[in-house]
């Protein structure tokens, strides 16, 4: 071993404290890069992996009944692989231990389900497919039996086009198109309430009147197809059947969720690790600086000795090295593990047959060298100091710094302070760089904070606007077709019901120039209160009789403005078209739907305004008896309840972005400590002579820790708003981010989410400072006087 080298090790064990204050700041920056970027890949791999096996659809579509004979052309399509036509069904579930109705989707099982030539294949984790014979078997979804503590051999009782019917589970599996389970109008998977079921293709079939016809279809593309113009072919094909417009896998509604998960992921892998590498940066120069300062006359002695400047500047680099080596050791090991503990809450909600968490060698290799990047950066500025050095000089002590008389000073402004407080503002205003970057780098810290807990103040934002202000109604009935106005009587009937306001859902295509949406035109009556639009200021926007109101997103998506006119084709019955003016835009923060009156809407379509469901106000005394009646009202498909809505959502509020929080603190809690421990140790280092020579002339430790430890003190104050600001901005950034068709989050900070940074970083910079109070008290005045500077 070489002689530089046992200097080398001498000096880490010397700093060891800061050299651990600053590894330990690179290695969140680079365990929250390898948790990040690992749980991304091994998601993108299983969604890869579990599409390409089990065959999931390029294109899907809906219709109202098509006789099995459209299959073979539909397969002529130029750019058709393979075709799959079934009958799915919305129905009402009744299920053992759950005093609510369930929605169940039906789906039929063709009969080739296990040969792998059909489409969305099914992955069985238990039991077995339905016989062919049988007309009561059923595959239910693995996550609702999970949830509803169903097994083999269970009964669940469903209404079949009017006939109760039970059915009997005989197998149970995942399927590609529900790795995200939600189900109709859901924004969150509640798996107790909404589960998939498939039953064979004949008893299903028979059930609801549908025998030698489909009213779904799936198709595969091959390689090099366009989706568009397979679509509109399709389109063409499907429409007098009832076609409800085909649609790509990018608008399927589980995988559209999952890549916009996979988008916040790739977003988060960016911004988190990019805060903490940069703060490593300016610690590891810091600290090189520092030890070159202390290290001038050893420079000195070994270009005298015949070291070149090179091996001088390489032995700062090692350094520097080996402090980001020690990071980047603790930093895979961190997100190595979180990592992994991520994909396990993922599997919560994305259900894979398989979903192993991978952490690459790539992946190890880009981490190392974005590490060593971190090291370059701070070490090389600093180590051209070292090399820059003339022997001569740097034989000598560094000049003392000509000190004058400020702009505090000159102001008058620390006249009357106490003498501790003027040397701290003073020291401060001399050094005013080295005072900015110790505030950006606790800044930062605090930002990391508020963006941990900016999740929770916007989930709570869009429940607060979306639950209270714009949907108010308890329960909402869904027909499994659309019935005439007299229905509201009979639901008015039902046990407990206290109002009814009938809506009309119709699932239309709203053109505007090129641009066009696929979206759901709800025609609301004007005298409505329980389903309310509302602005940006949560005020109640009046449906008017005439013309069409947007939700602000999808006026964006079709590039409209309030008094544009757009082109709305109706999808379902006559497929009639109109023309109408886009009066007025919402706000509201969940879905992209366009909103008319009822009766304006009925007068257009020539329809005697027929209604698709109801909301329904309920006395929260006899809701177990509603819920019972509901379970066998042949006319229902689904029933969404609102209390248990909001209780899903509260529940992965708990089980998520707690433990985002709980991260997130930690991750701040570190950088505070770094930034603070480095700054005092390097200022202890720098001022011992002048702290000992305060002792000596009669000043107190306590009076010499304030002077030390209250321009950290002071530091921090400062940087907690800053932080505040810093990260207020960072969201505000991230919002966009969250921005989506099926939820937007509203860009909201409460005071408690600062009160709480603000704490945690007070806490963080208050233990980093007792730990070098210690040595303050331990000072040696005689031998840090002695001491050569």
């Amino acid at each position: 071993m070489s002689r530089l080298h046992r200097a080398l090790i001498r000096d880490l064990w010397h700093l060891r404290g800061q050299v651990i204050a600053t590894a330990l700041v690179v290695s969140v920056g680079i365990g929250a890069f390898v948790t990040m970027v690992s749980t991304y890949q091994s998601l993108a791999r299983a969604r890869a992996d579990y599409y390409s096996t089990y065959r999931f659809a390029d294109v899907f579509a809906g219709l109202k009944r098509a006789p099995d004979s459209l299959a073979a052309t539909l397969r002529l399509i130029p750019g058709v692989a393979a075709v799959q036509t079934r009958v799915a069904e919305d129905v009402v579930l009744s299920v053992v231990k759950l005093a609510e109705p369930a929605t169940g989707r039906l789906i039929s099982l063709p009969s080739a389900a296990q040969s792998g030539e059909s489409l969305n294949r099914l992955y069985l984790t238990a039991g077995r497919y339905p016989s062919p014979w049988s007309d009561d078997e059923i595959v239910a979804s693995q996550t609702f039996a999970r949830a509803n503590s169903l097994s083999l051999g269970s009964r669940i009782g469903a209404v079949l086009n009017g006939r109760w019917k039970v059915l009997r589970i005989v197998g149970l599996a995942l399927s590609p198109e529900y790795v995200y389970e939600v189900g109709p109008g859901m924004v969150v998977p509640d798996n107790r309430r909404f589960g998939v079921l498939w039953m064979n293709a004949e008893g299903l079939a028979t059930a609801f009147n549908m025998k030698g016809a489909f009213n779904d279809l799936s198709l595969s593309l091959a390689r090099g197809a366009s989706s568009k113009d397979v679509i509109d072919a399709v389109d063409r094909l499907l429409a007098p059947y009832g076609g409800f417009r085909a649609y790509d896998r990018t608008e399927q509604p589980s995988n559209r969720f999952l890549t916009d998960e996979l988008g916040e992921i790739e977003v988060n892998a960016t911004y988190i690790p990019a805060i903490f590498l940069a703060v490593a940066v300016f610690l590891v120069y810091t600290l090189l600086v520092r030890l070159i300062t202390i290290q001038r006359s050893q420079i000195a002695l070994l270009k005298a000795f015949g070291y070149s400047n090179v091996r001088i500047g390489m032995h700062y680099l090692e350094f520097a090295l080996l402090i980001v080596a020690l990071g980047l050791t603790i930093g895979l090991t961190l997100g190595g593990y979180f990592g992994a503990g991520l994909i396990g809450v993922y599997q919560q909600y994305f259900h894979f047959p398989v979903l192993r968490y991978r952490l690459g060698l790539s992946l190890i290799l880009f981490a190392t060298a974005i590490a060593l990047a971190a090291a370059l950066g701070g070490s090389l500025t600093a180590a051209r100091r070292a090399v820059r050095l003339p022997p001569a000089a740097a034989m000598r002590p560094e000049p003392p710094r000509s000190f004058r008389a400020g702009v505090l000073d000159r102001a008058g402004l620390i006249r009357r302070l106490d003498t501790v407080t003027k040397a701290i503002l003073r020291n401060l205003a001399r050094r005013p760089w080295r005072a900015a970057l110790s505030v950006l780098g606790i800044a930062a810290a605090v930002a990391t904070v508020v963006i941990g807990r900016f999740m929770f103040d916007a989930v709570n934002a869009l429940m607060a606007v979306h639950f209270d202000a714009a949907e108010r109604e308890d329960v909402t009935v869904t027909f499994n077709e659309t019935r005439s106005r007299g229905a509201v009587t009979s639901l008015r009937e039902l046990p407990g019901v206290l109002r009814v306001e009938p809506f009309r859902a119709m699932p239309a295509l709203i053109r505007a120039g090129h641009r066009e949406k696929r979206v759901s035109v709800l025609a609301v009556p004007p005298s409505g209160t329980l389903r309310q639009l509302i602005d940006a200021r949560r005020r109640r926007i009046e449906v008017p009789p005439g013309g069409l109101v947007l939700t602000r997103k999808l006026a964006r998506i079709l590039g409209v403005v309030e008094g544009n006119h757009v082109l709305v084709e109706q999808l379902d019955g006559r497929r009639q078209q109109f023309t109408a003016a886009v009066v007025r835009l919402s706000d509201e923060p969940v879905g992209i739907n366009g909103y008319m009156d009822a009766d304006a809407l009925a007068g257009l379509l020539g329809e005697d305004a027929p209604i698709s469901g109801a909301l329904l106000q309920v006395d929260k005394s006899r809701e177990p008896a509603l819920f019972a009646s509901l379970k066998h009202t042949p006319a229902v498909a689904a029933v969404s309840i609102r209390s248990a809505t909001l209780a899903t959502i509260r529940a992965i509020m708990n089980r998520s972005f707690i433990l985002m929080t709980i991260v997130m603190t930690g991750f701040g809690i570190v950088l505070v400590a770094g930034v603070v421990y480095n700054s005092v140790r390097i200022a202890l280092s720098e001022r011992g002579t002048e702290l000992a020579s305060l002792r000596v002339l009669g000043f107190t430790r306590v009076e010499v820790g304030q002077l030390l430890l209250g321009e950290q003190a002071l530091l921090t104050l400062v940087a907690i708003p800053a932080g505040c600001a810093l990260g207020a901005l960072i969201c505000r950034l991230l919002v966009p981010a969250f921005d989506r068709e099926l939820f937007r989050l509203p860009f909201i900070l409460t005071g408690a989410t600062f009160g709480f940074a603000s704490l945690v970083t007070l806490g963080s910079a208050a233990a980093a400072g007792c730990l070098v109070a210690g040595r303050i008290a331990r000072l040696d005045l005689i031998a840090v006087l002695k001491a050569r500077e």
